[in-house]
């Protein structure tokens, strides 16, 4: 754990209540007390036996659930929770990813389907800690990958022999294994771009190289899955050569693609039907995504009624039915089921009340300098026509987007009378290839020459109060926020910070190596060979600019936005007296205790109330 140096910093204030009515104190808490639970993964083998992550004891954690007695039983018990699992293809056992305090940095550990955490063992005691790079467990084959700071390292265990077949100083992966377990697809970036990666297929008699692909500079390819369906060596991929991300077949074996023309604007992910002659497609357009089947023999696509939302995840059964997550703005999530005739129904329901709704949001299109900005707006229920106090809040990634779903962060900020403006900036998937890239060379900056342009647009059309605007996020939208605070000290009357980066130089220096190789690809190097790039882009380059409040919160134990560099900056707000306050927990990056979300949210909006005079 990091120690506090230099400057003792102001803590920030925990509220007593966030609301004075018990009606809306009551409603915020609830929705994030309310129980969430994911899209179960089921054995391969074994269809009845399945897992699932749910908040349902107030912590994330891993579920187990027998089909076919309908039991459900937590498996793991962490303080700081626990994501990452997967079941053994025949369903006697889960492994489940095992770290210290949200460091991200363990090994996999196994443990009987009916047993719990105490009857966990390291799952391949011959390959040292590290970060994961990929899992995929076969009858025969089992295959993972670690990241450290000497790169990747991918391992098999095969007969139960474990042997390191592939080490690469740059990023690399565990993609997919074949469904007779013969051929593994990697990932790898071997030729210095870690955001558009290239695909290697191994043979597991020997690990030599059975097939390689690369589309070259800027054109990233991805390994879904392998067809389920024995003897059949086609892997799904996919590839943006026309500028977006889309699908295609890779038949390894013989040596020939087929790329699958899908009349969709947007973009696609997919998944295999069961017999391997069809695709579940997951369709993003616009910030919300829908279902669609894709018939592999006559190129039918064919709608999976869905409402406007988003898709959380899917999958299809053995017997054809699609199992998937849905939300709305508006609606909290649920897992649903749509059996083979069309029905329709909630699959899981958590035990306990379900969360209350929010507000809808509503599209906004803004001309920015480098093309057509989409923006998701959210007014408070019952708010005046006037212009209103606003958060700007923007999202992590960068190679993300924010969508139409369901979030109690989102609607606690609306509780508390603030419009909400979540910007989609260049650097956000979903917008094709060029969107995603333009931020190349010059990061942070480009994406807040987007988020000038929504605010110009948010204050001229009455919708914000150009005096009462907050700009908060966290990771990259953390990083975001403090850059905006210093490059456009007069836009703001706050920030919130959540893990941020706030000194680039030391940021790399600390970070895991992953997150190395990504910034190596998006700034055109390394600070020692692009200092010029680094200095430009990092928010302690500003800190002196800062006029606005300041809030930043962060985890101990965080390997993507370490605390020592977030220490630094600290220190020079501390130094000037400039306004701030510092948040800090015991935990990574970002946590996975309710109870510690709900702190956290509580923190921030008071803070922002206090700030902008409304408190």
């Amino acid at each position: 754990m990091s120690t506090q140096s230099g400057n003792q910093y102001p803590s920030a204030v925990v509220p007593d209540r966030l609301f004075d009515e018990a009606e809306p104190e009551n409603r915020w808490r609830a929705r994030f007390h309310a129980p969430r639970i994911s899209v179960p993964e089921w054995a391969r083998d074994a269809p009845g036996a399945n897992i699932y992550v749910s908040n349902a004891s107030g912590v994330w954690e891993v579920y187990a659930w027998d089909r076919a007695t309908d039991g459900h039983r937590r498996v793991t018990d962490r303080p700081n929770g626990t994501l990452h699992a997967t079941p053994s293809p025949d369903g006697s056992r889960i492994w489940w990813f095992d770290d210290t305090d949200g460091d991200e940095f363990g090994s996999w550990r196994s443990q009987p389907f009916d047993g719990d955490s105490s009857a966990a063992v390291k799952a391949l005691p011959d390959v040292h800690d590290g970060y994961p790079a990929g899992l995929e467990i076969g009858t025969r084959v089992i295959a993972a990958g670690v990241s450290t700071d000497d790169g990747s390292a991918l391992f098999a265990k095969i007969d139960g022999r474990t042997e390191r077949f592939y080490q690469h100083k740059d990023d690399a992966g565990i993609a997919s294994l074949s469904r007779d377990e013969s051929l593994l697809a990697i990932t790898h970036s071997e030729h210095g771009d870690s955001r558009h990666p290239a695909l290697r297929v191994l043979s597991t008699e020997g690990f030599t190289t059975v097939a390689d692909k690369w589309d070259g500079e800027g054109k990233g390819l991805q390994a879904l899955e392998f067809s389920p369906v024995p003897g059949d060596q086609r892997l799904l991929v996919l590839h943006e050569r026309r500028g977006r991300e889309e699908l295609l077949l890779w038949d390894v074996r013989a040596g020939t693609e087929t790329e699958l023309e899908i009349d969709l604007p947007g973009e696609v992910v997919a998944d295999w039907y069961p017999d391997a002659r069809a695709l579940l497609v997951v369709h993003f357009h616009e910030a919300r995504s829908s279902l669609y089947r894709y018939d592999l023999d006559t190129g039918e696509l064919s709608s999976v009624d869905t409402p406007p939302g988003r898709i959380g995840g899917a999958g299809v059964r053995p017997d054809g039915s699609i199992e998937y997550s849905w939300s709305s703005a508006a609606e909290p999530a649920a897992v649903r089921v749509r059996t083979t005739d069309g029905a329709d129904s909630v699959l899981l329901k958590p035990p306990g009340e379900p969360a209350p709704g929010s507000s809808p949001v509503a599209d906004a299109f803004v001309e920015g300098v480098g093309g057509r900005i989409h923006a998701l707006v959210s007014r408070p229920a019952g708010a005046p026509d006037g212009p209103l106090p606003t958060v700007f809040s923007l999202h992590g990634g960068p190679h993300a987007a924010d969508e139409d779903r369901f979030s109690a962060y989102r609607a606690t900020w609306l509780d508390a009378g603030f419009a909400v403006v979540e910007v989609n900036y260049r650097g956000s998937t979903g917008y094709g290839s060029a969107w995603r890239d333009a931020i190349e060379g010059r990061p942070g900056l480009t994406e807040l020459e987007d988020v000038a342009a929504v605010h110009d647009w948010a204050v001229s059309s009455g919708l914000s109060n150009k005096d009462k605007c907050v700009v908060n996020g966290a990771s990259w939208g953390g990083y975001l926020t403090l850059l905006a605070l210093g490059t456009q000290p007069t836009r703001w009357a706050a920030g919130v910070a959540g893990v941020p980066v706030a000194d680039y130089v030391a940021a790399y220096e600390d970070e895991m190596e992953q997150l190395r190789s990504f910034d190596r690809a998006l700034f055109g190097g390394s600070p020692a060979e692009v200092p010029a790039v680094y200095r430009e882009c990092s928010p302690l380059t500003y800190v002196d600019a800062v006029a606005a409040p300041v809030l930043v919160l962060a985890g101990d134990n965080d390997p993507r936005c370490p605390i020592r560099q977030i220490e630094n900056y600290l220190d020079r707000l501390g130094a000037r007296a400039a306004p701030h306050e510092f948040y800090r927990y015991d935990a990574g990056h970002g946590s996975l205790v309710i109870a510690e979300t709900i702190k956290q949210t509580s923190i921030e909006v008071c803070f922002a109330l206090r700030a902008l005079g409304l408190r």
